[in-house]
């Protein structure tokens, strides 16, 4: 959670943990930075939040002989950039999560991608964060839609990932993201449950609201709750803004009072919270994280 002018809420201060979606923005100068060129933004950054969304190791596949893993230079430089408390959401590479390679045209077969759900890869990439073990905070594996000729199934879908839950190392916050409307599903949320992993809820683009999904399966959730706040309209926000996110321009307060109704249900049932929000949500994630915070209920005696 931010710690500059943070209101202190009725949620235990350790349970919720509030960050943004990457930090490598200067529009945020006078926000988040100071007004003269920082040249560590990470550090800076660690300064206000505890935690943050790394997406930039996500993009990982590149053929079915390619496959980019994270510089160990790179991992070392963020993980010695922020305090021990501080945590990393990672966006787990795609390599893990694409059934197959996408295909220039769409009338194409479709190539299967041989590292899908691969447990040696899996092993790879964390051995590669090895430097920032003690500073992990939820592990996001991210499925895009995914069409018949993927997967027959959301039962196939739901047989895959129980198969390969039952291989992940302990100790971490393995997490799913599925971008399937109709695979969020009983038989989906009791797959999770029985493998103790977390679910994204994801607001934004074409999937449905988290807040309905929330109340209907609050009682088959995981010990964590991962939030991401992306909007509706990656390209629209961005010509408005012309990738100046230092201002809200599209603001959601009927999004953001029903999220306060969420956090503050889930940290009821003590669940630990992970809240991370794109600057494509309300033009600037700072301001949209204060203004959640500025719908928290002060803490009571």
């Amino acid at each position: 959670m931010a710690r500059n002018g943070c209101r202190a809420t009725n949620i235990k201060m350790n349970a919720l943990h509030i960050g943004t979606c990457s930090w490598k923005y200067p529009s945020w100068r006078g926000l988040v930075y100071s007004d003269t060129a920082s040249p560590n933004y990470l550090a800076e950054y660690a300064q206000q939040y505890d935690c943050v969304e790394v997406d930039q190791w996500f993009w990982s596949l590149h053929g079915p002989d390619r496959v980019v893993l994270p510089k160990p230079q790179v991992v070392a430089e963020y993980a010695a950039s922020v305090p021990d408390s501080f945590r990393f959401g990672i966006k787990m590479p795609n390599a893990l999560t694409m059934t197959h390679f996408r295909p220039e045209k769409k009338a194409d077969p479709l190539v299967p991608n041989p590292h899908f759900l691969s447990r040696d890869l899996l092993l790879a990439f964390l051995d590669r964060l090895e430097p920032m073990r003690g500073k992990l905070g939820p592990l996001m594996f991210q499925f895009g839609y995914l069409n018949k000729r993927m997967v027959s199934s959301e039962q196939e879908f739901l047989d895959q990932l129980g198969t390969f839950a039952c291989q992940l190392p302990a100790d971490y916050t393995w997490c799913v993201e599925s971008r399937n409307p109709n695979f969020l599903s009983p038989d989906y949320f009791q797959i999770l449950c029985e493998h103790r992993m977390a679910h994204v809820f994801l607001q934004g683009y074409y999937l449905p609201s988290i807040f309905g999904i929330y109340e209907k399966y609050a009682d088959q959730l995981a010990d964590a709750v991962i939030i991401r706040l992306l909007g509706p309209d990656r390209q629209g926000i961005e010509e408005r803004t012309g990738k100046d996110w230092s201002k809200i321009i599209e603001p959601r307060d009927a999004d953001l009072d029903a999220l306060a109704n969420m956090l503050n249900a889930s940290g009821i049932r003590s669940q630990k919270q992970w809240l991370f929000v794109n600057n494509h949500f309300e033009g600037c994630a700072p301001l949209t994280i204060k203004r959640i915070q500025d719908r928290m209920p002060r803490e009571t005696a």
